[in-house]
């Protein structure tokens, strides 16, 4: 499967992908932490970052959706067409397991 090339900023009406405004944010705040800004100038940076930190939500939000829709549809493709789940199958000589380890064999 062929891999998405990743959004650029102007991909987004000129929005910052998610790692850009990371970028940007980390960058606000290695600047307000070791420089010595003038009053105005960290009410600016503040001003900034909230925007990108808006973003980086926004943007985490729609993944967080996008995920659970796929794991919704997973379930649904799972429970089959009876809208019922398929037990799990165990093999005829082996009790059912009702402990509660995980096992990955």
């Amino acid at each position: 499967m062929p891999r998405r090339k990743p959004a650029s900023a102007a991909d987004n009406d000129g929005a910052p992908t998610f790692e850009e405004a990371l970028a940007g944010l980390e960058a606000i705040v290695e600047a307000m932490e070791n420089e010595q800004l003038p009053l105005e100038e960290l009410v600016d940076q503040y001003e900034k970052g909230s925007k990108l930190l808006e973003r980086c939500e926004s943007v985490l939000d729609a993944a967080r959706e996008r995920i659970e829709l796929i794991t919704l549809r997973a379930q649904a493709d799972d429970a089959g067409p009876s809208g019922e789940d398929h037990p799990a199958a165990t093999p005829a000589d082996e009790p059912p397991d009702n402990d509660d380890d995980i096992r990955l064999f």
